[in-house]
């Protein structure tokens, strides 16, 4: 359906007669289970005080948006360096805001995507998090690390799991792991067509609760998992007296169907933190194809050349940004941006910080991926603050009229994984 003049007026209308939000509003009315904290830490070394907005996720305290290092490689083929990257550790260190999210199989280099970089981003963090408190000291906020275990068809037993965690642990250079999750659900199976498709996952969980038991890891998750299979690994690792962390899922404002608001609803009703990848439904939240800031089809473009995005992303986002008159109404996007664009000028936020405090809001740590020093220090001012429920309700609202929903673009996608042979998929059921 697409969104009327009038309920989009209606919408502009009620941003722009909101003023009695504070900037410094914060729902904990939602659940028990999510024990967020926003206060000012005052240290003699800083000119100004340094804020911590905080969220409860298994026995950790994170920082309510963290750093996703997927992207994150090595400049140099034979070393691990990358003083961009370090930059970007330095800032998060010293701003509280260092939880980073990497992989055992993360890394935008060539050796990764031979299958040869295993591991080489969890150490490239390990490397970059040490310099950092080499050079600047203590932090008021422990840096936190979480990883994940691939399934794979080869990995067939507990030890497997254990194994793997170990490589992770002695990569990243710590006693425990501080989070160690499961990539997905046990759905790469090439033999199939032979009748060979066995699952593993309870396999993967008795591995998850040898680490936790043996002293690996301080906290186990899982990710892409939907409430049946949560209900089940959550019940599993009871028994085996292991609470289940985390799950982490595709969820943004315009990613809020094909069960990932379900999701999210079971997850808070059972206690289980929810981590939020694509957080800007891979750029579209950020605005930079906005009405405003890409006024012109070139400008969109342009725009996506420098984001590196592969040509087949790039024809999903342009479709997704513009619409194609078929699956996405003509717009695109934009009713949506606008309402965005309008309540960030009146929080003097940006369209990127509206949508990751949305997330936020809805009971989520959103896990964007940074690049830059400019990106995370948006991402940062992300936190210290609350949309107010009539904004969410707005944004909802808006983003519900589109008539459609983000669900990845090119081979990356919100529920199916490219494993090389061919595609496999999964469902948030």
């Amino acid at each position: 359906m697409k969104i009327t003049s009038l309920t989009l007026a209606t919408a502009l209308l009620l941003v722009a007669n909101d003023h009695s939000a504070s900037a410094y509003v914060v729902d904990v009315s939602s659940a028990a289970a999510r024990q967020r904290s926003l206060h000012h830490h005052h240290d003699g070394g800083h000119k100004s005080p340094a804020l911590l907005d905080t969220t409860k996720l298994g026995s950790l305290t994170v920082p309510s948006v963290g750093i996703g290092t997927i992207s994150w490689s090595s400049t140099n083929f034979a070393t691990l360096e990358n003083e961009e990257l370090q930059q970007v550790v330095d800032l998060a260190y010293t701003s509280n805001g260092a939880f980073l999210d990497t992989a055992e199989r993360y890394g935008s280099h060539m050796k990764t995507a031979l299958g040869l970089g295993y591991h080489e981003t969890e150490e490239l963090s390990q490397k970059m998090l040490q310099r950092a408190q080499q050079v600047h000291g203590s932090s008021a906020t422990e840096p936190v690390i979480a990883t994940k275990f691939t399934p794979t068809p080869w990995r067939t037993t507990v030890e497997s799991v254990v194994d793997a965690c170990e490589a992770s642990r002695q990569s990243l250079g710590v006693d425990q792991i501080d989070l160690y999750q499961i990539h997905m659900p046990d759905i790469v199976k090439p033999f199939r067509f032979l009748g060979q498709d066995e699952s593993f996952d309870k396999i993967y969980w008795d591995g998850l609760a040898e680490c936790y038991h043996r002293g690996l890891v301080k906290n186990v998750g899982v990710c892409n998992y939907g409430p049946t299979l949560l209900a089940q690994c959550q019940d599993h690792l009871g028994k085996k007296g292991v609470p289940l962390a985390s799950n982490q899922i595709g969820y943004s404002l315009l990613g809020r169907h094909n069960g990932a608001q379900q999701t999210l609803d079971w997850c808070k009703d059972a206690g289980i933190e929810v981590l939020a990848f694509y957080p800007f439904a891979m750029g579209l939240l950020t605005g930079k194809y906005s009405s405003k800031q890409a006024t012109k089809d070139a400008s969109i473009e342009r725009s996506l050349l420098r984001s590196k995005k592969s040509m087949l992303e790039m024809t999903d986002l342009m479709r997704y940004a513009k619409g194609d008159g078929k699956l996405i109404p003509q717009g695109g996007v934009d009713p949506l941006l606008a309402v965005m664009e309008r309540i960030a000028e009146e929080r003097q936020k940006t369209v990127a910080q509206v949508a990751l405090n949305y997330i936020i809001c809805k009971g989520a740590i959103p896990i964007p991926g940074v690049r830059s020093v400019a990106q995370l220090q948006d991402n940062l001012g992300a936190m210290g603050w609350r949309l107010t429920e009539d904004e969410i309700a707005m944004l909802e609202l808006v983003a519900d009229q589109l008539g459609f929903g983000f669900d990845g673009a090119g081979f990356k996608r919100t529920s199916e994984k490219f494993v090389g042979y061919g595609v496999e998929k999964f469902s948030l059921t």
